[in-house]
């Protein structure tokens, strides 16, 4: 919650990136940033272990009621 709300008051976003990843779907996230790892070579795109653990989990934000979030 504490990095939303810095993004959200600092500055002035209007969700912070944690609530946006639960809103377009952590498995959507995940399957971007495997296209970008995977096409681009860089290792800054590759997936963080906890977001594939959460998605393996069926943690997937908004749709299935729980990501980063309660919903």
């Amino acid at each position: 919650e504490a990095i939303d709300t810095i993004a959200r008051l600092g500055f002035a976003h209007p969700m912070g990136p944690l609530a946006l990843a639960d809103l377009i779907g952590l498995d959507t996230c995940v399957a971007i940033m495997e296209v970008l790892h995977e096409g681009l070579g860089n290792p800054k795109y590759a997936p963080c272990p906890l977001l594939r653990r959460y998605v393996a989990a069926g943690r997937l934000g908004r749709k299935s009621g729980q990501g980063f979030y309660a919903y």
